[in-house]
């Protein structure tokens, strides 16, 4: 039967964490049940799911394999993927760590249980006089009164104080045992209740009831594409699933009913009771461009009923119907119509117009049909909300590129499109983005905008780039021509790719720029701007100080690289500017030349002719390294917005809503209320009166029990307040 236990060892009113051993079964048994019990083993299994949540949380999930390739390269993204750390809240790990910790609990409650409601039932009435001395808190004294009297003064004292008492008479006294604050014992229970409730709630919402579905009923993942009504049924859920959280896209204008449920190896489907229809999605935004407000008119058209049901979904206000509650989560595009233009930056291009779909795709053939793209529109975005403040320097209307140190190392090709410093909001207008993926599956991603942006006083059309998703755009800042449009830029950029216009240019700027009494000069002043033309338009590759062929060619670079290649350093800074200044004459000529082409008037020698070709030197030294064989310009379109629902069945959310009003309250006691036990003897004295002995017991010693004690000594030995001891 085990060690018998003394009531009346003080150390006992205190609740262990071993509880009630098991008696029966083999030692093996009896040590695993002692350490999945122990708090010991609770605490690490909590330190382990805080871990795997700060890993959860850190690491994005769901995202596609190919965005972590690019965030920790092939070989960790296949081992981060291995481990589950993509998908950590339904890995197979997470989920056993949450069934120990449920287990843990479980047998926690079902040792202290008996335990504890055995203590809740008994007053320990049997504690012996004399232990009564071993106690922090006691006190002892004779008064003038009888026993019975001392008894009922007693008693009426701890009712009024709010005690539960009970006494046993003795042969040669009365102990009256008394108990306070006995809910902190309940809410032990109520909290650690309240984590197996919360655990099982996840459980049974998360994606574990479903893959236990799919290994029952022979579901597997969905990994293809095509229409949602051609998925075959091995990769759909009954209607009857008892719990899932999807998403669904609508359209405006269009319904569907099929969530789609991500799993960490593909999707599957979930088939819904009643169909979605989109009439309206409504978007407000804030001055920074960030949306405030989502909300979205739909109409629920059911099933079984053939009901119609008009609602409006908002954040934070979902939609419930037959079960199933309906969330706004974000928006989408929902196949806007594209007008685009498209620019080949190859020599002898032709602009041509194409139509597109966002999400749909077409095929390119560029280098004379030698090189097929495939070009993927991936998203259309009204409005876009950019820092246009001033980032400190100087306008364009200052920045002369004649002054640009050719013998600096140019780094970044592209520069971003925000701008710093001082800010200052404003809508710059639609943009497009898209994707050019090549024969081989590499694909690039661009980000291009309609309408110019102000930058530096300087009108620009903005063409962003990126080789990854990881990295921001970088743009290409292509100024606009006293039409408003690219097609100056543009004429300037295949002229410049044209040998004989090149050589046309050159021969006008030289004989412009030629003295008149130096006749002699025009054939050395020829060659220099052919040279220098031919270098920026990188028909001529430099050779670099070591005299091997420069890595990179045309632009400014192809300039600084022939300069470091070709002149002393004492005299590059010279030379370099000789050499800018006679590539921006041959340039001048050179745009003079397409507008002749073009039946335009020449270019005025004014203020803003000069912010053009100033912007146009750099914008084409940048297209030099223009990543893409082709410009793709957004001309017009026609905006069809999508609504993005969370679809969720949580029948768990009720054991979670328990299990938190259970941990408030069981918290709540544990912490706040204090368990307190009060044992009073009472016998007769010698020579008459009676013979008073006390003692306070508490799980927790604090300040506030020493002066409940102080007053309960008072108050028993009926002495004056000024003899109460501090």
């Amino acid at each position: 039967m085990g060690r018998r236990l003394r009531l009346d060892n003080p150390r006992l009113m205190s609740l262990t964490t071993s509880g009630i051993a098991p008696r029966t079964g083999s030692r093996a048994l009896r040590d695993a049940v002692e350490l999945l019990s122990s708090m010991r083993f609770a605490i690490s299994l909590l330190t382990l799911i805080c871990i795997a949540s700060v890993i959860g949380t850190v690491v994005k999930q769901n995202e596609p394999f190919n965005n972590y390739v690019n965030q920790f390269g092939p070989f960790w993204a296949e081992v981060f993927g291995h481990v589950g750390l993509y998908t950590v809240y339904s890995a197979w790990w997470f989920l056993l760590i949450l069934a120990f910790l449920v287990t843990s609990t479980s047998l926690c409650i079902a040792r202290n249980t008996p335990k504890i409601l055995a203590e809740l039932r008994s007053y320990k009435e049997g504690v012996r006089e004399q232990a009564l001395k071993s106690f922090h808190h006691k006190a002892e004294g004779t008064l003038a009164e009888t026993p019975g009297a001392t008894l009922e003064r007693v008693n009426q004292l701890l009712i009024s104080q709010g005690w539960q008492a009970r006494a046993q008479v003795r042969d040669h006294g009365t102990m009256v045992a008394a108990r306070k604050g006995m809910a902190n014992k309940i809410g032990y229970l109520a909290a650690h209740s309240a984590i197996v409730l919360i655990c099982l709630g996840g459980l049974f919402d998360g994606d574990l009831v479903v893959r236990a579905q799919m290994l029952l009923l022979g579901k597997t993942p969905f990994t293809g594409g095509g229409l949602i009504s051609d998925v075959p049924a091995q990769h759909r859920l009954s209607v009857s699933n008892p719990t899932f959280r999807g998403n669904l896209l609508v359209s405006e204008g269009g319904r569907a009913g099929v969530a789609i449920l991500n799993m960490s190896d593909g999707v599957v489907l979930q088939d819904l009771p009643f169909d979605v229809e989109l009439k309206r999605f409504i978007v407000d935004y804030y001055d920074t461009g960030m949306p405030k407000l989502f909300a979205s008119q739909i109409v629920i058209h059911d099933h079984d009923t053939g009901a119609k049901t008009e609602a409006t979904v908002k954040v934070n206000e979902p939609v419930f119907h037959r079960g199933i509650a309906i969330y706004q989560s974000s928006f989408d595009d929902g196949g806007s119509k594209l007008q685009l233009r498209a620019l080949p930056m190859a020599a002898g291009g032709q602009p041509f117009t194409l139509d597109g779909t966002v999400g749909g795709s077409t095929e390119l053939r560029t280098d004379n049909d030698q090189s097929k793209l495939t070009l993927e529109f991936t998203g259309l975005r009204v409005i876009n909300v950019e820092n246009m403040g001033s980032a400190g320097a100087a306008d364009a209307s200052s920045t002369d590129v004649r002054k640009v140190d050719l013998t600096s190392s140019l780094n970044k090709h592209l520069g971003s499109g925000a701008k710093g410093g001082d800010k200052h909001l404003k809508n710059v207008g639609p943009s497009l983005s898209y994707k050019l993926r090549d024969a081989a599956g590499q694909a690039r991603e661009f980000n291009n905008y309609m309408a110019p942006v102000d930058l530096d006083g300087q009108r620009v059309l903005l063409a962003g780039v990126r080789e990854t998703p990881g990295e921001p755009f970088r743009y290409l800042r292509i100024p606009v021509d006293d039409t408003g449009g690219i097609d100056g830029w543009y004429r300037l950029h295949q002229a410049l790719k044209n040998p004989e216009l090149r050589d046309k240019a050159v021969r006008r700027y030289a004989a412009q720029s030629t003295p008149a009494d130096k006749p002699e000069m025009a054939e050395q002043l020829r060659v220099t701007a052919a040279r220098a033309l031919g270098l920026f338009a990188g028909a001529e590759i430099p050779r670099t100080a070591a005299g091997t062929p420069a890595a990179e060619s045309g632009g400014l670079q192809a300039l600084s690289d022939f300069v470091e290649g070709s002149v002393p350093e004492a005299d590059r800074n010279r030379i370099s500017e000789v050499l800018l200044r006679i590539l921006n004459g041959s340039l001048f000529e050179l745009a003079q030349i397409t507008r002749e082409s073009a039946g335009l008037p020449p270019l005025k020698a004014d203020e803003a002719t000069s912010r053009f070709m100033t912007q146009a030197v750099l914008s084409l030294s940048d297209a030099a390294f223009y990543p893409a064989p082709v410009m793709i310009q957004l001309a017009g379109f026609d905006q069809v917005q999508a609504s993005v629902f969370q679809m969720a069945r949580a029948p768990g959310k009720k054991l979670v809503y328990l299990g938190a009003v259970l941990l408030i309250i069981g918290v709540f006691a544990m912490l706040y209320i204090r368990e307190r036990r009060l044992w009073v003897w009472l016998a007769p004295a010698d020579g008459g009166g009676t013979k008073l002995q006390a003692a306070l017991s508490t799980t927790r010693r604090t300040l506030d029990v020493d002066a409940e004690f102080s007053q309960l000594r008072t108050a028993l030995l009926a002495l004056p307040p000024k003899d109460t001891p501090a």
